[in-house]
């Protein structure tokens, strides 16, 4: 067999590419594609690490909103993108785990089509209620909804989102009838929940914050296992008579699969130092969120991270799975 001198030349040059390439990251912009309309939770999270990266890299970092098919269309987008590291996704719980289920047979990319790099924050959920109705707790809207059974509504972000999921759940606990309306992210959802378009909605606290601080809408409880410091006054759903409930949504980021591994490491290493970066933790702590938690220091790596992320596809797929949640 005669072989080609050119591509024996060629092979150690490749394999010499790869490092070259990492060492002299990034040569163009960074772009972080977010999964949702501009104004909710993960377009804050997004914008804020782009921000914190960005100076970071003394380098242009932009945002993407790609919004569609609860996250499903800026997930794949990303995935199909060159492997490079100068593409990423702000994942949520429902791009990272909660869609694998949801979706099954439909979704647009598999797990290990994405790469894990940093767990970027977590945050709970509050059920909120229009200030035009009467649901004040959750056992009032437990009541509306046994005495008018289907014709109550609920707001999300979307289909297969964290806060849809949720609300599910709750509505196996206490066994009521209510008709979810999904929104192509929080902000049209809050939108019209405060012009009492529609009677309540469950959302990441960071988004809905604003509109409760100011009276526009009504917070009946929130998801965490206790109460949330940026709404003191308002109860757990679990002290409200949900023995156990508890539910957290969390972002990240994510990178094409084929990345190379020097530019997931250096890319974890950065998102890792803006997780701990007081700054970073304060801003996120003001709107209600906690800092990541998975490494000694309190912080982030894509080791961790895909550890994380493989749990949480396991944990939520049996929560879609009991509630029966399903895009047909």
């Amino acid at each position: 067999m005669r072989l080609d001198r050119r591509a024996l030349l060629a092979t150690p040059l490749l394999g010499l590419a790869r490092p070259a390439f990492a060492q002299a990251f990034p040569t163009r912009p960074i772009r972080i594609v977010i999964p949702f309309t501009p104004a909710g939770t993960t377009d804050l999270v997004g914008r804020l690490t782009a921000e914190h990266l960005g100076r970071r890299l003394n380098h242009q970092v932009v945002v993407d909103n790609r919004p569609g098919a609860s996250g499903n269309v800026a997930a794949e987008f990303v995935a199909r993108s060159e492997a490079d590291g100068h593409t990423l996704l702000l994942t949520t719980i429902g791009t990272g785990a909660i869609n694998f289920a949801v979706f099954r047979d439909r979704m647009p990319y598999k797990p290990d089509d994405l790469a894990a790099v940093a767990l970027m924050t977590r945050v709970p959920n509050v059920l909120m209620a229009a200030n035009n109705t009467n649901i004040r707790t959750v056992a009032d809207l437990v009541r509306e909804a046994r005495a008018r059974p289907g014709t109550i509504n609920y707001g999300t972000a979307g289909i297969a989102t964290s806060p849809h999921v949720v609300v599910e759940q709750l509505r196996l606990a206490t066994g009521i009838d209510i008709t979810h309306v999904p929104y192509r992210g929080s902000g049209p959802m809050l939108t019209e929940l405060v012009a009492q378009r529609i009677e309540t909605g469950m959302d990441n606290i960071p988004s809905a914050l604003p509109f409760i601080r100011e009276g526009q809408i009504r917070a009946i409880g929130v998801t965490s296992a206790a109460r949330n410091a940026s709404l003191p006054d308002v109860p757990t759903i679990a002290e409200q008579g949900i023995a156990g409930f508890e539910a957290t949504a969390w972002f990240g980021v994510l990178a094409p699969a084929a990345t190379p591994a020097p530019v997931v490491q250096r890319l974890g290493a950065e998102m890792n130092a803006i997780a701990l970066d007081p700054a970073f933790r304060e801003r996120m702590a003001s709107l209600g969120a906690d800092v990541p938690g998975l490494t000694p220091d309190g912080g982030t790596s894509p080791v961790t991270f895909a550890a994380f992320m493989r749990a949480e596809v396991v944990k939520w797929a049996d929560v879609v799975n009991r509630a029966n949640v399903r895009v047909e």
